[in-house]
């Protein structure tokens, strides 16, 4: 499995070895080190058509690779099946973990984000049963929370889906079913990009395939005008 990743800057450019390790250094601090040095504004323009074209050509080669194992429809039909769903995920992860339980909301019911903040793992924890599942997002260099909260809840009874990055992570061998997404990149923290791509597979399939998810949506649609929720225009 490649990792890597991509954050912006002005003042960076590509050294020559993005273009033959693609995984590195576990830490931010080290791949920097490996990948990026001081440079002009100039090389700036190089970094960004650089960065762009290595993701739109990783973006397509990890979501051939989610599809072709098939792991998305199955991880989707855990959640449809559910009574309950949750999502979590720690620092970086929760970013995902937020988006898809923001998009599974519309369409589902029951669908809770653990983010250790307004809903905390220990308190969800004693009532996890058999028909609750659990979407945990876990990247390298996989954070301890997660990695307890997801290994409690199993031992509690519920349905583990880990999205994760390596087929041997630490969620991997406890799940119902592992989402292997590839955040190979040319810069020092790894990519955003499959993930977030991922997610949104997801959280569609799971409201294409949910009972009642049109009334639901259309529902909320009338609540949003009646509670004006969104300008209209003219802005």
């Amino acid at each position: 499995m490649t990792h890597a990743a991509s954050e912006h800057s002005g003042a960076v450019a590509l050294t020559s070895s993005d273009a033959t390790d693609v995984r590195g250094a576990a830490s931010p601090g080290e791949r920097f080190a490996e990948r990026l040095t001081g440079s002009s504004r100039a090389s700036a323009e190089v970094l960004t058509r650089r960065l762009v074209g290595q993701q739109e050509a990783h973006l397509t080669t990890a979501l051939e690779a989610v599809v072709a194992d098939g792991s998305l429809p199955r991880a989707a039909a855990l959640v449809v099946a559910a009574r309950r769903r949750f999502v979590t995920g720690t620092a970086k992860s929760l970013a995902y973990a937020s988006l898809l339980a923001a998009d599974l909301t519309v369409g589902l019911s029951h669908v809770t984000l653990v983010d250790e903040a307004a809903v905390r793992g220990l308190d969800v924890l004693p009532e996890v049963g058999p028909s609750d599942v659990l979407v945990a997002f876990s990247f390298r260099r996989y954070r301890r929370e997660t990695v307890a909260f997801a290994r409690a809840f199993v031992g509690a009874g519920g349905t583990l889906i880990a999205v994760t990055d390596d087929a041997d992570a630490p969620l991997a061998s406890i799940a119902t079913q592992t989402v292997v997404v590839d955040t190979e990149s040319a810069s020092f923290a790894d990519s955003p990009t499959a993930v977030v791509a991922v997610a949104h597979v997801l959280a569609t399939l799971a409201a294409a395939s949910a009972k009642g998810a049109r009334r639901r949506i259309a529902a909320r649609d009338r609540l949003a005008a009646d509670l004006g929720l969104y300008l209209e225009e003219p802005w």
